[in-house]
């Protein structure tokens, strides 16, 4: 009682100060202790895919999503229709039309992928990237990972569930926790770990296991270009990009499966559509 009672203070002091005065600060170390306080509420596998489901939605209404007859989402459907459900989870899948070279997937099964990415690599080396989302969301790291943008948001608007399950949030608020997702950081042991399930997801299914080092080449060169700002800021938490490509490839040796992998253009197959056509009936009058 005594240490909820002195976390309670704690709290009332933050708010209090925070909203009275602006230009109050808190360091790093201070709002961490806070944050701890807020650790012990239960936050369960269908809390996160709820709450990244709603935050998910918030996402993609601020985004052009490409139609079900748009080329890349015939694409992404190509790729990976077949795979919409598994390992626990039913997954969903969206192509955003932006030109940044991403992707996420969240923890109620979604998968988003940027078309900036889908220009870049074909379709082994793009079902790398998604297969690499998806072990986020397999090995709970997506779960984590919202887990922690709730409770920071909790924090800061002081919206915390006294009944210790997750409180409703406003539309600004889940805004702030979809924008985390997006850019969660997990750690380089999640990160390695996800790799490798992308490698035996490819192994699995049949697909050439060497795309694995081909995708993380490719984004290492973009390192190395006019994006490399953009890349390096997306990439900050992962293991480099040129170390993950020789994991890969010392992997694929390993499996005897080894073998140079040779980039391929991306075919669309574009949809048949049938033109009805009518012919009109002319008739004469008899004179």
């Amino acid at each position: 009682m005594k240490r909820k009672s002195i976390l309670l203070v704690v709290l009332i002091v933050f708010f209090g100060f925070s909203k009275t005065n602006a230009q109050i600060k808190f360091d790093d170390k201070m709002i961490g202790a806070v944050q701890k306080g807020l650790a012990g509420f239960t936050f369960t596998d269908a809390d996160a895919a709820k709450l990244s489901k709603v935050s998910v939605d918030k996402i993609d209404s601020e985004h052009i999503i490409a139609g079900a007859t748009d080329p890349y989402m015939i694409r992404l459907n190509k790729i990976f229709g077949k795979y919409t459900t598994g390992y626990g989870y039913t997954f969903n899948y969206k192509v955003y039309i932006i030109k940044d070279v991403n992707a996420f997937a969240t923890a109620d099964g979604s998968v988003r992928v940027f078309s900036g990415l889908m220009d870049i690599m074909d379709d082994n080396e793009l079902l790398v990237v998604i297969g690499h989302e998806m072990g986020h969301v397999v090995n709970h790291d997506s779960r984590d990972a919202i887990k922690a943008a709730y409770q920071k948001e909790a924090m800061i608007e002081g919206v915390a569930s006294q009944s210790k399950t997750v409180a409703t949030l406003t539309g600004s608020e889940l805004g702030k926790i979809g924008s985390a997702m997006i850019d969660s950081k997990h750690s380089r042991r999640q990160e390695s770990e996800a790799d490798l399930f992308a490698y035996n997801f490819m192994k699995k299914n049949g697909y050439d296991v060497n795309a694995a080092e081909s995708a993380f080449s490719i984004l290492a060169k973009m390192s190395e270009g006019t994006q490399s700002d953009f890349i390096t800021r997306m990439m900050s938490s992962h293991p480099d990009s040129k170390e993950r490509a020789e994991t890969a490839m010392k992997r694929a040796q390993m499996d005897g499966l080894y073998k140079p992998y040779v980039h391929q253009a991306a075919v669309v197959t574009p949809v048949k559509t049938s033109v009805k056509t009518t012919t009109k009936k002319t008739t004469t009058k008899k004179k």
